[in-house]
């Protein structure tokens, strides 16, 4: 099995009145692909009263195989056809941090 070594974090906000809409718009468009690609993903979403943050965490073998599922650049961001209707505003980057250390599942 291979380990994870990098994971690249992304985060979004969208009006609440929108939020059960887009979390199934981003999981059909975008978390999907994802799945396919990274050796793993994650979804988070909090609530607030004036917005709903969404972050998504894959994890990737190196910086390479992250490189190929964005077509070059591993921070550069891909927005989905419709984010523009969903989110506050465009994210204009992604984060992307090495794995040092795993403790559990």
């Amino acid at each position: 099995m291979t380990k994870p070594r990098i994971a690249r974090v992304w985060r979004g906000r969208t009006n609440p009145e929108v939020a059960d809409a887009y979390e199934a718009y981003n999981y059909e468009v975008g978390i999907k692909p994802l799945i396919e690609k990274a050796l793993a993903v994650q979804t988070f979403r909090e609530d607030r009263k004036n917005e709903t943050e969404f972050v998504t965490i894959s994890y990737w073998e190196n910086l390479e195989s992250m490189s190929r599922f964005t077509g070059g650049d591993p921070s550069k961001i891909h927005h989905l056809e419709r984010d523009k209707d969903f989110l506050i505003e465009l994210p204009t980057s992604v984060q992307i941090l090495r794995i040092r250390h795993s403790h559990g599942i």
